[in-house]
């Protein structure tokens, strides 16, 4: 079957936040930044490993930025971006072993920049985590924005993360859509 059937290129895309990685404290994981002016939102998803040991924390963190290198950052919910709104809900899935019988969880918090899986609920269990982002909710001058995650611990975490932009602007055949990067320039 034909992936544009499937909606690649029309309805979503699929682009990487980061490639699998030991998410813990020396590593963490800095977000690819992705422009948002070419889509609706982007729903952002990670699939992490049970931590080899421990019960700490694992902080995913949503910055905005003004271009794809360099530029100004801020926090999705920073009081200095005018109009930026955090995130107020994200997903959970998560078992001991993942195998596809475990349902979503949705967790509400007040809008945040940052989204927090309780160690002591999450990290000796598989998990995979869904959030969106609306490209309304960047601040005034915004275009790009990232999730950068760490574990405040030592203790090994495997993982990787993905950004798929959703409501895509231009609809094309899954072999031209668009660099999220830097738009206008060519794909590498």
């Amino acid at each position: 079957m034909d992936a544009g059937i499937l909606g690649l290129g029309a309805i979503f895309d699929i682009t990487p936040a980061w490639a699998p990685v030991d998410l813990d404290t020396a590593d963490g994981a800095t977000g690819i930044r992705m422009h948002m002016g070419h889509c609706g939102a982007v729903l952002f998803v990670a699939f992490l490993g049970a931590a080899a040991s421990g019960s700490d924390n694992v902080v995913f963190d949503v910055q905005q930025h003004t271009a794809y290198t360099s530029g100004t950052t801020a926090d999705l919910d920073s009081t200095g971006a005018a109009d930026a709104v955090g995130i107020t809900e994200y997903y959970v899935k998560s078992e001991t072993l993942l195998d596809g019988d475990e349902p979503w969880v949705r967790v509400a918090q007040a809008a945040a920049s940052e989204v927090t899986l309780t160690g002591t609920t999450y990290a000796a269990r598989q998990k995979i985590v869904a959030f969106g982002v609306g490209a309304d909710q960047l601040g005034e001058g915004y275009t790009h924005l990232s999730v950068n995650v760490a574990v405040t611990t030592s203790a090994v975490q495997l993982g990787a993360g993905l950004y798929l932009p959703l409501h895509l602007r231009d609809r094309r055949k899954p072999v031209n859509l668009l660099n999220w990067l830097n738009p206008g320039a060519a794909n590498a």
